[in-house]
């Protein structure tokens, strides 16, 4: 025993009507003149493909009707289907049906659709669709079509970032080549003259050097020392606007450190004389 919805379905298939189509035919026009017309069969297609070209319209029409009892149709979807066999491509079309059944489509090359498959030296099937919930759905193999060649995509201005890029070699500088030794220690003699001749004046002038303990003198020379040890900090950790600020701090109080310290030097040669 059959299920009961297999027998609802078997049951509506043998109710559904059958659509056809009445008087379809194609017309190729440019610049308002006709250039080709023929009926179409639904038997067969016609022998030569339709060409066309960049300037040309391809005008189809047609009339939907029930094959019994020849009226006009309405159906829920209808498409034109144009295929590539060549690279499989295929773009749908839909198609606008009145009331009555009847329906006109205009295909124009100068404005193609983007529905229109990209095309190759292959000609484009044109196959005819319709769908209805109350009808049998109906196929035609309409004709064969070609288009003009399309011009190729546009290239994106970001296309070569997704490209194998060139492998990149690097080439580094060679060693540095150190100079001979003897033009070493010319220069290194050079660079320690200036404190030899600080060395041979200071023993002719042989001045007095005060006590650098003393209270009076021995915070300028801290404070010297915290000089240079903010400048090893800096090297190390401290950023610039730091080292500005602590430099402003310590400045004041060497300022008043190295007064005190060059007032008490100057008394103590006063009174020695």
């Amino acid at each position: 025993m059959f299920p009961i919805h297999l027998l609802v379905l078997l049951a509506a298939g043998a109710q559904a009507a059958v659509l056809t189509l009445q008087s379809p035919r194609f017309t190729v026009s440019s610049a308002g003149s006709q250039i080709r017309s023929e009926p179409i069969s639904l038997v067969q297609k016609p022998s030569t493909p339709v060409t066309l070209s960049k300037d040309d319209v391809l005008k189809v029409t047609f009339q939907v009707i029930e094959k019994e009892s020849g009226k006009g149709v309405q159906p829920h979807q209808t498409f034109l289907r144009f295929y590539d066999p060549k690279s499989g491509e295929e773009g749908i079309q839909p198609v606008r049906v009145t009331n009555g059944g009847k329906a006109k489509f205009e295909l124009n090359m100068a404005k193609p659709p983007l529905s229109l498959p990209p095309t190759t030296d292959s000609p484009l099937k044109v196959t005819l669709l319709i769908g209805s919930p109350l009808h049998s759905p109906l196929a035609v193999s309409l004709f064969d079509l070609i288009v003009p060649a399309s011009q190729p995509p546009p290239v994106h201005p970001d296309e070569a970032s997704f490209h194998l890029l060139p492998e990149i070699h690097h080439t580094f500088r060679p060693a540095q080549k150190l100079p001979p030794k003897a033009i070493s220690a010319i220069f290194s003699a050079v660079v320690l003259a200036p404190w030899v001749i600080l060395l041979g004046l200071w023993a002719q002038v042989a001045p007095r050097v005060p006590n650098l303990f003393s209270p009076s003198i021995f915070p300028f020379i801290l404070t010297l020392g915290a000089f240079e040890g903010l400048l090893v900090w800096y090297w190390v950790d401290l950023k610039l606007p730091q080292v500005l600020a602590y430099g402003a701090v310590l400045g004041l109080v060497t300022l008043f450190t190295g007064k005190q310290a060059l007032s008490k030097i100057g008394d103590r040669r006063v009174g020695r004389k």
